[in-house]
């Protein structure tokens, strides 16, 4: 089945795309279901039609602030890769990748410079920095931060991520907004967290002003994209995920 890609305009002129399931077809993910050899090929695939030659370079992910700056690809498999939630280069020819189910896969680029970004952000890592760090990472290798453009993909919605007060708590109390009341169940009172909120709120804060939301809610669109909370409340023993890719070409640079 063909890939089912969307692009944004603020990343016009870079090769990029959020790739999704296809009706559950395509899943990009080692920790997911499927043979982890089909997985890997499913990858190289996309990566070719993204950007054909290239190599993708997409780490292990393990809901970290860390970032790795890459200027050769390693070798795409299950085991072996560097354990990171962030990748940024200025190499052409390495197709960034990172995975996800309902956490915010963005993508960044200063296409004047020539640098790009690729980074997961569940709640933890947007509380942890990854976002400040993939930005100060692209810094390091010649990005200029009023030249960024960061596009975020498809993210659970804030009506489909209900929370708990114990995960309210993780938050500071500048993040109040980001919670709006939902009915109380179990006697506990309820909130729905508003992550891709968050997120955008986290990039204006760092000083970009480039920055758009594809508004894609992961848990409610069934037949484009993979959700970790819409299969485990259907009692499902694994999920998938998306893959989210970038890459820089020689071009890119003239």
């Amino acid at each position: 089945m063909a890939f089912q890609v969307e692009t944004s305009p603020l990343l016009a002129g870079v090769l990029h795309g959020f790739f999704g399931s296809a009706g559950g077809v395509h899943q990009f993910g080692f920790g997911g279901p499927g043979d982890g050899a089909e997985v890997r090929a499913l990858r190289a695939a996309a990566a070719q039609s993204l950007c054909p030659g290239g190599q993708l370079a997409a780490p292990h992910q393990v809901h970290s602030p860390y970032v790795v700056t890459v200027t050769r690809a390693w070798d795409d498999a299950a085991e072996g890769r560097p354990v990171a939630d962030a990748v940024v280069t200025a190499t052409p020819g390495i197709v960034l990748g990172i995975v996800t189910a309902d956490c915010g896969p963005i993508l960044l680029a200063d296409a004047e410079a020539g640098v790009i970004g690729a980074a997961h952000a569940g709640w933890r890592g947007a509380v942890d920095g990854v976002l400040e760090n993939t930005i100060a990472a692209m810094e390091a290798i010649g990005a200029t931060r009023a030249n960024i453009a960061a596009v975020l993909g498809p993210t659970i919605a804030q009506a489909s991520y209900e929370v708990d007060p114990a995960f309210r708590d993780r938050f500071p109390s500048d993040a109040e907004r980001f919670f709006a009341p939902a009915p109380m169940r179990d006697d506990v009172p309820r909130w729905h967290f508003d992550l891709p909120g968050f997120i955008m709120a986290r990039l204006a804060d760092a000083g970009l002003s480039k920055i758009a939301d594809t508004r894609r809610d992961t848990f409610s669109h069934v037949a484009r994209y993979h959700s970790h909370r819409r299969s485990t409340q259907a009692g499902e023993g694994n999920y998938g995920r998306q893959i989210s890719m970038i890459a820089l070409t020689s071009a890119a640079l003239a």
